[in-house]
């Protein structure tokens, strides 16, 4: 990130880890890593920090004497920094034991679902390993009993078909039910930003109301 210039984190194999299976080194290398030197990593949550589990959730907070401490020309109390100087990231973040992060989503995309969170990356990235789907969104929708939940905008490929029942199918051995989506949209196109990135706020604005009573 800018506020870090630019980097917080690197993630190299651990030497304990080169006798192990690849698939494992693998699924190690493609976290974000541990902190640089001087560095300093937390995940707080609404209860307080998440211990370092590799499975509690919270919002990636970081300091270090070349992370920003204040944005220019702000003058006042700012949301983006904690009480005691930590800068808020706004990336939703697991810490294992070998205070490795991985990202699970951005605060702005997570699912709060019944007071849990559900991460939009973890689901969009399986469904798009069917062998249909080209693309996929998933995006949090009211919910007038569990607050929010995932629903997923799909693309298919072209030539290919796949049904809702279909895709569900193939999420449900990798999630817990709560986890998986209430609705399955389908579309030609997913809407993306200048850069390319998915415009969820267009698709969270379409969808506002897919779960609300008749």
């Amino acid at each position: 990130m800018t506020e870090l210039t630019p980097l917080g984190t690197l993630c190299h194999l651990p030497s304990d880890m080169k006798e192990v299976p690849a698939e494992e080194q693998y699924r190690y290398r493609a976290k974000q890593g541990t902190p640089l030197p001087f560095v300093e990593l937390r995940a707080s949550t609404d209860t307080g920090f998440a211990p370092w589990d590799g499975q509690t959730m919270g919002e990636l907070e970081v300091r270090g004497p070349w992370v920003a401490a204040e944005y220019y020309n702000v003058k006042g109390p700012d949301d983006r920094f904690t009480a005691d100087g930590w800068f808020k990231t706004g990336d939703i973040v697991t810490i294992d034991s070998r205070g490795c992060i991985e990202i699970a989503d951005r605060s702005k995309d997570l699912v709060k679902s019944g007071g849990e969170w559900i991460s939009s990356v973890a689901l969009e990235t399986a469904l798009m390993c069917h062998p249909c789907v080209a693309e996929a969104a998933v995006v949090a929708v009211p919910h007038p009993k569990w607050d929010e939940r995932p629903l997923a905008v799909v693309v298919l490929k072209a030539g290919h078909h796949a049904t809702k029942d279909d895709l569900i199918a193939f999420l449900a051995p990798q999630f817990a039910k709560w986890w998986l989506p209430d609705a399955i949209e389908f579309a030609s196109e997913i809407p993306r930003t200048s850069v390319g990135k998915f415009k969820k706020s267009v698709l969270r604005d379409q969808y506002k109301d897919r779960y609300q009573a008749p």
